[in-house]
Parts: C-alpha cells; sequence; structure tokens
C-alpha cells in the first residue's frame, strides 16, 4: 500500500452468484469458489482463505473449471472482452501461467469452461451472439479450433470433455446436445441428440460414452454416444402428478456431477437427488434425496439449486442455491441413513443473498453487524470468523447501529426504529420509536447517545432514557451518512443536497458548514482531532473540509467513491468505490493520485469501517459480500482483552436450567440400564465361549488324526519317488554318455571344413586388394584429366556470368516497371478474384458444414463397420483353424454335399416361381390402380357435363325473375298468367330433365360401388402381396441361418428338409397356373364390364346433350313468339286506357249537366270492363297450381299459385 498501513484480504462472507459451475474441489479438504471479484481458496478443516485475484478492469467472474489432476484453474473474467486466466495451484499463493483470449474474434464473455482428461487443452463456450466454441493449446496460448454451437434462440448453457477422451467434447442448451471430435486441427460434430423440445440447462458425463442430461421441465436424458437410450422424470410419478393436480412448475435439473456409482443432480427447490446404476442396461434409480433445511433466520422459502460439486474421495457433496449459500453434506452419512430423510448443513456460515446496507462495530467485543435487503440482521464475529447470530424479519432492515458494549443494537425499518438486545442465541425487540424510513444511524463512541436520520431530519436520542434530545434540521433533501466525532461533542452530516454540516451534539446548534450544490454527497468521516472533515460524493472526488472550506481536493479519475473510513492511528484514508475497488490513501492527502488499490468486491461498495484496535478494516458491498481486511503495520495491545459477557433472559435460562437437571436424571437412568444389560450380555458370552472351546478342542483333535494319516501316507509316496528317481538319474548318465561321443565326431568334421574355408578366404582377399589398387590409380588419372578439362570451362562461364549480371540489371530496371503495371492491374484482379472466391467460400463453408454433418454419420457407421469386420476376421481365423482341423471329415462328406447341393438348386427354382408369381401380383396391383385412375378420371367427367345444365337452369330462373321485374303495377296480372303458362312449360321440362339426373346418378353410384368393389379387392391383393413379401423375408433369413451350417453336412441337411417341410406345401406347385389363369380371367371379365359401362354412358351423354339442345332451341323459339304477343297486348292495352280516359270525361261532364238540370248522355256499357278483360281472354289460362316434383334435385321450382 502507498500510503503507512498496507492491508490485504484476510476473510469474505458471501458467494458470487450467476457464475457456471462455482463450485471445484482442489483436494479433500480444500474448495474453490468465486466471492467478490476474485476466487477463494477455502480449507475445509482450519477455516481459511486464500484470496485468488481477479484482473484490474474486470466486470466479474463467468465461468471456472479445474483440471482433472487438481493442478490448475481457469477462471473467465469478463474486461472489454472475454478472457481466460489460467492459474497453477500447485504454488502458495496461486501464481497465474497464462492469460487466453478469442485471438482476432471478439468474444464478449465465455459463459463455460472444461478442461481436457490429460490437461493439455482447455474449451471455452462463449456467449452471444456467436456462440462460437474455442479449443485451445492453453500451454502454447494457441487456438488450434473453433465451431459455431448455438444461437440467440439455442442458447448454449454448458460444455464439457469426455472424461478418458480428449478429443471428444459435448455441448448443451436449449433444445441442443451435440457431440464434437476434433480431429485434423477441426472440430467435426459426431453426433446430435434428439432433444428439440427440451431445455438442456446441465449435463455430465458418467462414462467414455454415456452422458446425462437434465432439462427444464425436470427430465433426465441419458445419451450413449448420441443416441437418446433412456428418459424419465426426475420426481416420482406420485409427485409427479401431485404437481400436475395443482399446476405446479415442475422442478428444473440446473446441476449434474457424476461420480463412481452414477450422478448426483438438483430436483427442484431445496433438494438433490442420488442415482446408481442398476443392473439393467442405461438405466438408473434414484437411491437417496438429500433437503435444504429451513434457514435457521426462519426464512421459510426454498431455495433453488444451482450447483453440485463432489470431492475427489466421494466423500462429501457441496452445493450453492441461487440466494448466494453453500452446503454441504457427508455421502458416507447420507448411505448409512437407511430410510431416514438426508438433510444439507451450512459449509460454513449463512450468507447475505441481497445488497447490505447497513454496517456497525462495537468496542469492547470484536462482533460486526450487518443488515440487507435480505430481511435480515446478522452478528459476524471478525476475530474468530463466524456468524454469531442471525435474525430475519417481514421487512426490509435499512440500517443498523451496533452499541460500543456490544449487548445490544438499532435497526432502522420503513415503519420504525427498533431498540434490540443481542441475546445468547436470539435478537429481540425490547423498545420502538417512532422513526419512518431510517437510512442511517449511528452511536456515538461513548455509547450514551445515537443519532436516527428521518429523511432530511436528524434526531438524537439519549441511550439510557430513550428520549429525543435533539431534532437537527438543515438539509434540504436526504441526509446520506453521520459521524460522531472521537470526544462525541460533535456531529457530522452530509447528504444529497451537496451540504457538509457540523453540529454541536449538546445544543443542537449548526458549527460549521460546507455546501456544493453540484454534488451530492454519500459519505462522511471525521479526523481524529476532529479538526478535519472528510467527504465523498458523486463527482468522483475526495474533499477534506476544514472550517467551512474545501483546503484539499483529490480526484477518483474514472470512478466514483461511495464511502470512506478514516484508520484509527490518523495516518490512512480508505475509501470504496463503484467498482467494488478498495483505495487506501495517505494522509495528509497527496498533491497527486498516490494511493493503493485493490479489486476485491464486484459491485459498488455500500459500507466500509475500521476497528477500534485498527487491526482490520471491513467492507460491505451491493454483491452482498462482507469482506475483513487485515491491516498490517499496526500492532495489537497485548493487555486489550475482549468481554465475554452476554445476555440471557431470566426465563431463557430458568428454562435450561431445568433442561439441564433433566438431561442428569436421563443420564444417571441410562447409566444404571448400560449397566444391567452389560452384566447380562456379559453371561450370555461367557456362556457361549464354553461352547465354542468345547467345539474348537473337538475339530483339533480330528485334525491332528488326520494329520497323521497323511504324514504316513507321505512317507510311502516318499519312498516310492526316491526308487524312481534313482532309475531315472541312471539312464540319464547313459544317454549322456552317448550323446557326448556323437557330438565329438560332428565338431572334429566341423573343424576340418573350417579350415578349408578360411584359406580359401585370404586367397580371395588378396585377389581383392590387388584389384583396388588398379582401380584407384585408374581413377586418380581420369579425375586429374576432368579438373583440367572443367577448369577451361569455368573461365568461359565467369565472362559470360559478367555479361548475364549486366544483362539481368538491365532486365530488373524492366521488370519493376512492368511489375508496376502488373500490380495495379493484379489489384484490381485480385479485388474481383476475392469478392468471387468470397462468394465461392461461403458456398463451400454452407455446403462443408452440411458434408461434416454427413462425415459424422457415416464415420460413426464406418467405425462400427470395422468393429464388425474385426470381429468377421477374429472369426475368419477362428473357422480357418476349425477348417484345417474338419478336412479329412470334409473329404468323406463330399457326396452328401452334392446331394445336399441338388436339394438346394430345386428349393431355389421354387424361391424363383415364387418371385415370379409376387412380380405378376405386383403388376396386376399396377394394373388395377391404372384403371383406378381412368375410373377418376371418367367420374370428373360426368360432373362436369352435368354442371353445364345446372347452370342453364340458373340462367333460366334468372330470365324468369327479369320477366317478374320488367313490367309495371298495371302489367303484373298479365305477366302472372305469362309466367304460369311459362313455368308450367318449364317445369315439365325439368321434370325431364330431373329424371335423366336421377338416372345419371344410378348410373354414377353404381360406378362408385363398382370401384369401391375394385379398391377392396386391390387392397386384398396388397395385403397378399405383403404376406408373400415377409414370407420371402422370413425365408431368406432362415435360408442365411442354414447357409451357416455349409461346414457341417449333417445340420446343413436337417436345416433344409426343415426349410422344405416349413415353406412348401404339396398344394402350392398345382395352385400356382390355376392361381394365375384364375386372375387374367378375372381381370379380361372386370376391363369388359368397363368398357361396356362406359361405352353406355358415351352413348346416354351424347344422346342426353342432343335432346337438350332441341328443347334449347324449341324454348328459344317460344319465347321469341311470346315476346311478340307482349308488345301487341301493350299496344291494345295503351289505345283501351286512352278509350277509357274518353269515357270519364264524358261521364264527368254529363254528372255536371245533370247537377245543373240538363239531359243524361248515354255511354255504353260496360264498355271498361270489356276492353280491360279483352287482353286476358285471349290469353289461354294455364293450370291454377303446379304440384312440386318429389325428386331431390337441387333445381326444385317454387309452386306457382294465381
Amino acid at each position: 500500500m502507498a500510503a503507512g498501513a498496507p492491508a490485504r484480504p484476510h476473510h469474505i462472507f458471501g458467494l458470487r452468484r450467476g457464475v457456471a459451475r462455482p463450485l471445484w474441489f482442489a483436494d479433500e479438504r480444500t474448495l474453490l469458489l468465486p466471492a467478490g471479484r476474485g476466487c477463494v481458496r477455502y480449507d475445509l478443516e482450519q477455516r481459511g482463505q486464500t484470496f485468488i485475484p481477479g484482473t484490474e478492469r474486470s466486470q466479474g467472474i463467468t465461468a471456472m473449471a479445474v483440471s482433472p489432476a487438481r493442478g490448475y484453474l481457469a477462471v473467465s473474467e469478463r474486461v472489454e472482452t472475454g478472457t481466460i486466466s489460467i492459474y497453477d495451484l500447485r504454488h502458495e499463493p496461486p501464481r497465474r501461467r497464462r492469460v487466453l483470449s478469442a485471438g482476432e474474434a471478439s468474444a464478449q464473455e465465455f459463459v463455460s469452461l472444461s478442461f481436457s482428461p490429460d490437461s493439455k487443452f482447455l474449451a471455452g463456450q462463449a456467449g452471444g451472439p456467436d456462440w462460437t466454441l474455442y479449443f485451445w493449446m492453453w500451454e502454447k496460448q494457441k487456438v488450434v479450433a473453433t465451431v459455431k454451437t448455438g444461437s440467440e434462440t439455442s442458447p448454449v448453457s454448458q460444455v464439457s470433455f469426455s472424461p478418458q477422451d480428449s478429443a471428444q467434447i459435448c455441448v448443451s442448451g436449449r433444445g441442443l446436445l451435440k457431440l464434437f471430435r476434433y480431429a485434423d486441427g477441426t472440430l467435426k460434430q459426431s453426433s446430435h441428440g434428439k432433444v428439440e423440445s427440451h431445455n438442456v440447462l446441465s449435463h455430465a458425463w458418467t462414462s467414455e460414452e454415456r452422458v446425462v442430461a437434465g432439462t427444464e421441465a425436470g427430465r433426465l436424458l441419458v445419451l450413449d454416444s448420441g443416441d437418446l437410450r433412456w428418459e424419465m422424470s426426475v420426481v416420482e410419478a406420485e409427485r409427479e402428478g401431485e404437481q400436475r393436480r395443482s399446476e405446479e412448475v415442475p422442478p428444473r435439473v440446473s446441476a449434474i456431477v457424476g461420480y463412481s456409482k452414477g450422478f448426483a443432480c438438483s430436483a427442484g427447490p431445496g433438494t438433490v437427488c442420488l442415482f446408481e446404476k442398476t443392473e439393467e442396461r442405461d438405466a438408473y434409480h434414484k437411491t437417496k434425496e438429500i433437503r435444504i433445511p429451513l434457514d435457521p433466520c426462519g426464512r421459510a422459502e426454498q431455495q433453488e439449486v444451482q450447483s453440485v460439486s463432489i470431492s475427489p474421495a466421494e466423500e462429501s457433496l457441496v452445493c450453492s442455491t441461487d440466494r448466494g449459500q453453500l452446503y454441504s453434506v457427508t455421502l458416507t452419512c447420507v448411505e448409512d441413513s437407511r430410510g431416514e430423510e438426508a438433510h444439507f448443513e451450512f459449509l460454513s456460515h449463512s450468507f447475505h443473498s441481497d445488497t447490505i446496507t447497513g454496517l456497525s462495530i462495537c468496542v469492547r467485543k470484536p462482533l460486526a453487524a450487518t443488515c440487507s435487503l435480505d430481511h435480515s440482521v446478522r452478528i459476524w464475529n471478525y476475530e474468530s470468523k463466524a456468524l454469531e447470530l442471525c435474525k430475519d424479519f417481514q421487512e426490509e432492515a435499512h440500517s443498523v447501529a451496533l452499541h460500543p458494549s456490544g449487548l445490544w443494537i438499532i435497526v432502522g425499518f420503513s415503519d420504525k426504529l427498533r431498540l434490540m438486545n443481542l441475546l445468547m442465541d436470539d435478537i429481540r425487540t425490547f423498545k420502538e420509536l417512532a422513526v419512518r424510513g431510517c437510512r442511517e444511524c449511528a452511536f456515538s463512541h461513548g455509547g450514551h447517545m445515537f443519532a436516527a436520520v428521518n429523511g432530511n431530519v436528524i434526531h438524537i436520542y439519549s441511550s439510557t432514557t430513550f428520549d429525543n434530545v435533539l431534532n437537527l434540521k438543515g438539509h434540504n433533501r436526504k441526509v446520506q451518512a453521520v459521524a460522531w466525532s472521537a470526544d462525541d461533542s460533535r456531529l457530522v452530516s452530509c447528504g444529497l443536497d451537496g451540504a457538509v454540516y457540523e453540529w454541536s451534539a449538546s445544543t443542537g446548534r449548526r458549527e460549521s458548514e460546507s455546501v456544493l450544490k453540484s454534488c451530492s454527497y454519500t459519505g462522511v468521516a471525521v479526523s481524529r482531532d476532529a479538526r478535519s472533515i472528510f467527504a465523498v460524493g458523486t463527482d468522483s472526488a475526495l474533499r477534506e473540509i476544514q472550517d467551512c472550506e474545501i483546503v484539499r481536493e483529490l480526484l477518483a479519475d474514472d470512478v466514483t467513491f461511495t464511502a470512506i473510513a478514516m484508520s484509527g492511528s490518523g495516518r490512512v484514508l480508505f475509501t470504496g468505490t463503484s467498482t467494488g475497488a478498495v483505495r487506501a490513501i495517505g494522509y495528509p492527502l497527496p498533491l497527486q493520485t498516490d494511493w493503493f488499490e485493490y479489486h476485491a468486491h464486484s459491485a459498488a461498495i455500500s459500507k466500509m469501517v475500521v476497528t477500534f484496535d485498527d487491526q482490520f478494516l471491513l467492507t460491505a458491498s451491493e454483491d452482498g459480500c462482507l469482506l475483513i481486511w487485515k491491516i498490517s503495520g499496526q500492532k495489537r495491545d497485548s493487555e486489550t482483552s475482549y468481554a465475554e459477557e452476554v445476555l440471557v433472559t431470566k426465563s431463557d435460562l430458568e428454562e435450561k436450567t431445568q433442561v439441564m437437571l433433566e438431561l442428569k436424571t436421563r443420564v444417571e437412568e441410562l447409566k444404571m440400564e448400560n449397566e444391567y444389560q452389560l452384566r447380562l450380555k456379559d453371561m450370555n458370552y461367557s456362556d457361549k465361549i464354553k461352547e465354542l472351546t468345547e467345539k474348537f478342542i473337538q475339530q483339533v483333535e480330528s485334525l491332528k488324526a488326520e494329520s497323521q494319516v497323511l504324514r504316513r501316507e507321505k512317507e510311502k509316496q516318499k519312498e516310492t519317488h526316491e526308487k524312481t528317481l534313482e532309475d531315472l538319474e541312471e539312464r540319464h548318465s547313459r544317454e549322456q554318455q552317448d550323446f557326448e561321443s556323437t557330438h565329438n565326431q560332428k565338431l572334429l568334421l566341423e573343424y576340418e571344413r573350417y579350415e578349408e574355408l578360411r584359406l580359401k578366404s585370404q586367397r580371395m582377399q588378396e585377389d581383392y586388394e590387388h584389384r583396388l589398387q588398379q582401380v584407384e590409380e585408374a581413377g586418380q588419372r581420369a579425375l586429374e584429366d576432368i579438373t583440367v578439362s572443367y577448369e577451361d570451362r569455368l573461365q568461359e562461364k565467369v565472362v559470360e556470368l559478367d555479361q548475364c549480371q549486366e544483362e539481368s540489371c538491365r532486365q530488373v530496371q524492366e521488370f519493376e516497371q512492368m511489375k508496376l503495371l502488373l500490380e495495379e492491374d493484379g489489384d484490381q484482379e485480385i479485388h474481383s478474384i476475392r469478392l468471387r472466391y468470397e462468394k465461392m467460400l461461403q458456398e463451400e463453408k454452407e455446403t462443408n458444414a452440411r458434408l461434416k454433418a454427413d462425415s459424422g454419420i457415416m464415420k460413426k457407421k464406418c467405425i462400427s463397420l470395422q468393429t464388425d469386420v474385426k470381429e468377421r476376421n477374429t472369426e475368419i481365423l477362428r473357422l480357418k483353424e476349425e477348417q484345417q482341423k474338419l478336412e479329412g471329415v470334409i473329404r468323406s462328406l463330399e457326396k452328401d454335399v452334392l446331394r445336399l447341393k441338388r436339394d438346394i438348386q430345386e428349393r431355389d427354382e421354387t424361391i424363383q416361381s415364387k418371385e415370379k408369381r409376387i412380380y405378376d401380383l405386383k403388376r396386376k396391383k399396377e394394373e388395377l390402380e391404372k384403371f383406378k385412375f381412368v375410373l377418376d378420371y371418367k367420374i370428373e367427367e360426368l360432373k362436369k357435363q352435368i354442371e353445364p345444365r345446372e347452370n342453364e337452369m340458373k340462367e333460366m330462373k334468372e330470365q324468369i325473375q327479369e320477366v317478374e321485374t320488367c313490367s309495371s303495377n298495371a302489367e303484373k296480372l298479365l305477366q302472372k298468367d305469362l309466367m304460369c303458362f311459362f313455368l308450367y312449360q318449364m317445369e315439365s321440362e325439368a321434370e325431364e330433365f330431373h329424371k335423366k339426373n336421377t338416372q345419371l346418378e344410378i348410373n354414377l353410384a353404381e360406378m362408385k360401388h363398382k370401384l369401391k368393389a375394385t379398391d377392396k379387392e386391390m387392397h386384398k391383393e396388397m395385403q397378399k402381396v405383403k404376406k408373400v413379401e415377409a414370407l420371402v423375408h422370413r425365408f431368406k433369413t432362415d435360408l442365411h441361418q442354414c447357409v451357416g451350417f455349409i461346414q457341417e453336412p449333417k445340420k446343413l441337411k436337417d436345416s433344409v428338409r426343415e426349410l422344405y417341410e416349413r415353406y412348401v406345401q404339396q398344394s402350392d406347385v398345382a395352385e400356382i397356373v390355376g392361381v394365375d389363369a384364375d386372375i387374367q380371367r378375372e381381370h379380361g371379365r372386370q376391363k369388359e364390364l368397363l368398357e361396356r359401362n362406359v361405352a353406355s354412358l358415351k352413348k346416354k351423354l351424347a344422346k342426353d346433350s342432343e335432346v337438350h339442345r332441341v328443347n334449347k332451341v324449341k324454348i328459344m323459339k317460344e319465347n321469341v313468339t311470346l315476346i311478340k304477343e307482349i308488345n301487341e297486348l301493350r299496344q291494345e292495352l295503351r289505345g283501351a286506357r286512352t278509350h277509357l280516359s274518353g269515357f270519364q270525361s264524358q261521364e264527368s261532364v254529363g254528372k255536371r249537366r245533370r247537377s245543373f238540370g240538363g239531359p243524361r248522355p248515354r255511354s255504353p256499357p260496360d264498355t271498361a270492363e270489356r276492353l280491360a278483360q279483352l287482353p286476358r281472354a285471349e290469353v289461354p289460362r294455364p293450370r291454377t297450381e303446379i304440384p312440386p316434383r318429389p325428386t331431390s334435385s337441387d333445381t326444385r321450382l317454387p309452386a306457382v299459385v294465381t
């Protein structure tokens, strides 16, 4: 540390959440876990911690992995891009060996890491949007292969290596579970599990080829070589039914880890299940359920298990939850608990699961109090690094202050300020004050007063009477922090209004002030002599204030100060930043940015405080972690001792005393009962010892008798063996003498031959030396001649070389000019070629990816075929050996083989006839299908011919409607009569058309019925064909098995006879010709029938069309004559109207004259009526009502009533 009091991390309470696989065992007693911004190596026995810090500008850890040999740790951090640091765990403290990155590609973060079994390779799965898998040779910091594994719709959650194969990787995520194999510098997909409907959250390898995966829906999938072998629900069938009835969310299998007996996985809230392999292949059964107990702080909701880890010796199981808690259980105890429900225990202590909002310490005890947004208040012992007390409440605790005596605390809630006693095993409220929303509170150093903030007002209370002594008003906005001076005479406060006020604790008067409206202060501290005030705020500056003036200002560069504390010596200022870093700044404040910075928390530091003995610095953060720093360079006073008193209520004490008395009496009773039981057991054991002693004595005597008998047999056998040994030695000596005599004779002969060969070798060596000398002399002479000739040629070449050099200089200049021109042309051509080839490359990549998938499948098939070939080869070798043994037998049985071959030939002929019959049936089926197609076509044609007639009828109806609407109100009666007549004729014609239609429908129904019968017959024939194909398939398989006995004639004969009896019947041969003839006759009969039906239908259709045409012409002629008559009648009607109007005018004149008394004119009688009825009389009356035709046609005409 740059200034006089350096500090180092000592212990941390908390766990970082959101890290992929955060728990790893370095050995049986050491656990690696993420906390704050770095990692912690936690000793499970000594409860000590070793910190592994992260990089400076890290935004937090995203994934962890430990090598199988437990020697290396890989940590992925999010900086500007995703980076991976490799630490060597064999050193103390661990050293950073390598730093890996994605290279030229930009990976924002890595969501999962995994070491290969030999620890040479590291696989890292990058996050979105690329979702690329990187494959490193991490010692060389080299990316050897990459492959895209997921997408935004199918994100990847985990990657892992096969435990025995460093080239095989499994990748799982939403709707995917893929296996990749590294070969020839690339990662190729070897298989793809069919899990598109599942969201795979985790997986684990249980063997070299087997993977167990867990899904979001609570399903367990077992895949072997990428193929799904087994699937089940992680909960029992009864519980699954209850969940369906209650419509609960299914349990998520968010973590799986394998071990020697099977695997362990999470199974919903607060549950981990152990599965062991059964005797059945690819099947597992659940053996134990381990549950997380209720939180001792009183929290009832269950926690979701996020990660599971098992120690190397498989003695311990550790898990982490979504609330940042660590639990452990001993597997041997779980296995021994027969039928009892197993429960987890806290690995060390329970931690805060949300932002810590308050932090306070006391003088008399090494205690620190914290409160959090998780509704809990906790008391920590920073000396023993233990959790002393924990209490959970219904609402959030915003602030906390610990009395200097360490016996009680004040906690600020949203509705009240509560004063609580710290009892031996509980935190109990004894007083409540009406201070709402207290975000900050603090005891004075003497403990006789405490300050509580309510918005912008500070209340001062007495610690003895709990009266409100003073109310300090002056801030315009909320007060963020308060601090007492060392002598408790003054109180300093700061707020969001940019004001720092110094108050008198006795009078409540404002002593000094400093207001900076551009800054909102968040933290304040006072020096030991109370002359200087230090404040930090949102403007990234640390200010020293003296006498209402800012005397010094220190900028924080690119971060914001969030908290501040001063050491007891007054020589160091500790500040917390928004990035989670702690800075130690020497006092007096330096003129330049000179400080020590340590990155420990992963979020902004909310509170920090220095202990009164100046030994520890405590920092609390928004990540829920409490970190204890050891301040070095400060010697502790040996005379200082902490108080050991604790508070206990009288009722609790009496209850504990009563319980102790009851336990003592119970112990006495148990002692007496145990002594009595021991005496009974001694008596029983003494009787059993006597019985066993007698039994053993009898057995010893019988064994002695048996040993004497065996000893006598041994002596007899020894004598016989000695005699045989003497005979063998004599025979051996005679054979040895004979062998020596024969061997000596052979040695003499070989020695004579050796002498002859030695003399011959000497003569040949002399001859070869003489010839070699002659060859060397001739070679020397030839070498001299060649040297002279080549020296002459060398002179000529030197002259030519000078000329060539001059020529080359000239050509170089020309080449440079040509090069410039060619480079320009080449750049253009290269650009066009590059565009074309990039497009081709993209197409080739897509083709390559598709071919890779096919190649993986074919490779898998090839491997299986290779194994089959190897098995076949071994089988062939074995059969060859058997063949050599049985050659003699085969020669004797060749005649039987020839006879059997003739039988096989006859059976082949039978099979060929069967196949021919099958072929004929298939051809018949094809012809029937063609015939069905022709009938369908004819039916469609008939329907098309019916449609025009219906259209004509519709047109006639429309004409009728037009006729109805064209006349006026005066012509309605005339038109009605005409229409009745017209409709009568149309009805008769429609009846004829309907009769014809009905006949056609009957014919059509007959054709459909025949077609259905043909279809049924075709289906029957198809079923027969399928049966015959199945029979042929069975015969082929039986024949294949029969061929396997080719080396065993008797078995071959029996198997062929069995085939003949099973598949050949006496009637089959005779039926083949008859059946074929019947089929041909039936086919011809059906064909002739259908052709006759088609011809008759064509004739009827032509006749009906001709009749329809004649009727249409006739109707058109009648329509023309009717229209002419209508026009003539209209003219007559007009004339009648004019006459009628004249008569009416004459009649009116006559009436007027009669009124005046004149003579009355005569008018023709009933002239108007006669004229009105004249047209009606000329038109023939139709029948008054046309009865409806009782047919079911769609063109039925309505009844007309006149």
